[in-house]
């Protein structure tokens, strides 16, 4: 017959196990600088890249602990991870050529190491200098001083690297990672007129560098007007009769991301054209004053000014033919 407290201990001990090895690893998902000081760990760092002490045999001592991980092996999927490809980090200084000279960290793991995203100790600046050193094609010539520079935007918080897809490099989902900190044009561009971004039919990227330029809100054109004619042609001056508003910013008229109203512009006509045109000679003319829906009717303003963008018709000066 079993012993009554020995099946009571082992009854007790499984759970036990079981609790123990869940605290275990929750205590392994956590890097074990993560309870120091920033600015210490920091200065760790900074004094391992100027003593250089790297592993003799790159990659293979850190997968000695870290082949377990699904996420780390997952770097092998894509190009980070390919030896064959020239200039990859693989194909250099393997994993150290990210994350810094290994030193003493593989005794105990206790010692830091360079780990990249929002949880990071180390300032997205540092982070980015790593990644910055070997991307600095003029395509990022912009990016000291960009609103996600200025924003402590790490590569890492828009960029996956341990994987075979970044989410952000793909059009079927770049717009999806935008919106998650731009949430205002992710409203925009659900609104019942907006450019076709929900449907992935345009990306963030065909009108923004996300990592900077040198035109307003890091536009790919010197000017908003000329990213609007990269797809609007038909817009593009010179007129004989030019519209003021238009020459000047669609963004006058228009929000790019989306609006309530038709062709996204920024208000209803007439609300819209009378924000300038506020005395105009209408309300005096016999016609209009009699007929009070004129300015509601239809399209507006635009029933007779149609060419809004500007006219080349030789008696075209309001805007009429």
């Amino acid at each position: 017959m079993m012993n009554m407290g020995s099946a009571w201990t082992k009854s007790k001990a499984l759970p036990c196990l079981l609790f123990l090895l869940t605290v275990f690893s929750l205590h392994l998902a956590a890097a074990p600088w993560d309870d120091k000081d920033p600015a210490e760990v920091e200065t760790i760092l900074d004094q391992k890249f100027a003593e250089g002490k790297y592993s003799s045999k790159g990659a293979d001592t850190c997968l000695m602990c870290h082949r377990k991980s699904a996420k780390v092996m997952a770097l092998f999927d894509g190009v980070h991870g390919n030896t064959s490809v020239k200039g990859s980090p693989m194909a250099d200084l393997q994993c150290e050529a990210c994350h810094g000279p290994l030193g003493k960290h593989n005794r105990g793991g206790k010692e830091p190491m360079i780990t990249f995203g929002a949880n990071s100790p180390v300032p997205a600046q540092k982070q980015n200098s790593v990644c910055m050193s070997c991307h600095n094609d003029d395509k990022r010539m912009a990016w000291s001083g960009n609103h996600h520079d200025n924003a402590d935007v790490s590569c890492a918080s828009c960029h996956s690297i341990h994987t075979g897809h970044d989410p952000i490099s793909d059009r079927k989902t770049e717009v999806e990672v935008c919106t998650s900190c731009h949430t205002q044009q992710k409203a925009d561009i659900h609104k019942r007129s907006s450019h076709p971004l929900k449907w992935q039919q345009m990306v963030c990227s065909d009108c923004h560098n996300p990592h900077g330029s040198l035109s307003d809100s890091s536009l790919k054109q010197m000017s908003v007007n000329e990213n609007c004619y990269s797809c609007h042609a038909e817009k593009r001056g010179p007129k004989l009769w030019e519209h003021s508003p238009v020459t000047d910013n669609c963004a006058n008229c228009h929000n790019p991301h989306g609006s309530v109203n038709e062709a996204m512009l920024i208000s209803k006509p007439p609300q819209l054209c009378q924000s300038c045109h506020a005395s105009d000679g209408h309300t005096s003319n016999a016609v209009f004053a009699n007929q009070k829906n004129a300015f509601n009717a239809g399209q507006s303003c635009m029933n007779c000014h149609s060419q809004v963008h500007g006219s080349n018709h030789p008696s075209g000066k309001l805007l009429q033919r």
